[in-house]
């Protein structure tokens, strides 16, 4: 079953009774978070359902792989979203993958009236290369490029 966004379940929840609440529960229940799939876990079902390991991830991303492992684990956390935008990219996350990924971490979705996230959402569309590439591309539109895990507190 396809996972429906917010947009449609609240078009569902404006013609539902409150006495159709379980029901809505059953029917939406791919499409609902229900607190127990985490960050972690999302992005470790993601990154093995794609056949890639964590230490490439970290690689590609270019973030110390102590610090990736402590934050995929949960050990530490983040307030950087370029961090967790580093590692969906690196994990070849879809653009999809990884707004839900960032609602996971408690983090802002990219949104398209933000010019720096507009053109990150052309970029996770279309892969341009490397996080070096990306950084180059932001930088040519005269943008900040995506912080390394160096700059985060």
């Amino acid at each position: 079953m396809r996972e429906k966004n917010t947009r449609e379940l609240e078009n569902v929840l404006g013609r539902t009774h409150l006495s159709q609440f379980e029901g809505y529960c059953r029917e939406n229940k791919d499409s609902m978070s229900d607190g127990g799939d985490t960050f972690s876990i999302y992005i470790k079902n993601l990154l093995c359902e794609k056949g890639i390991t964590q230490q490439m991830v970290f690689l590609k991303a270019d973030i110390p792989e102590r610090y990736g492992y402590k934050l995929l684990s949960g050990e530490k956390h983040t307030r950087q979203r370029d961090v967790i935008l580093r590692i969906c990219y690196a994990g070849e996350l879809t653009l999809e993958e990884t707004q839900r990924a960032l609602r996971k971490y408690e983090m802002p979705e990219l949104y398209a009236k933000v010019p720096r996230d507009a053109l990150l959402m052309i970029i996770f569309n279309e892969r341009p290369g490397s996080i070096i590439d990306v950084n180059e591309l932001l930088k040519e539109k005269g943008m900040e490029p995506l912080r390394t895990s160096g700059l985060q507190d």
